[in-house]
């Protein structure tokens, strides 16, 4: 991937991180530029949702200590997501990140 593109993509890239409205509207402003780089992080935050769903979800209905585990390791997934957007970083999250990759691979 060319600087250039890096470049251009960079600031949806971070707003993608912002909070599912953030999300939203990375998508619909990058339909148009269609950048790759954008698109993986997007990618990266629609996974991070889901986990945020599942940490919620266990919390309230399987075991409140296992769901705060599960909403910590998704905070600090998603400041990695995050730090990597702002160096302009195309790294996927450990563990999961290349499977968000591949079940959302669709959108681009």
């Amino acid at each position: 991937m060319t600087e250039n593109i890096i470049k251009e993509g960079k600031t949806l890239a971070i707003v993608s991180y912002m909070t599912f409205i953030g999300l939203i509207i990375a998508i619909i402003m990058n339909l148009e530029k269609r950048n790759p780089f954008t698109f993986f992080h997007i990618r990266q935050m629609l996974g991070l949702i889901i986990m945020l769903l599942v940490s919620n979800v266990s919390e309230k209905y399987i075991n409140s200590w296992f769901g705060t585990v599960l909403w910590i390791i998704t905070f600090v997934c998603w400041l990695y997501g995050l730090y990597n957007a702002f160096t302009g970083e195309k790294k996927p999250i450990p563990v999961v990140g290349e499977l968000f990759q591949d079940w959302f691979r669709k959108i681009n």
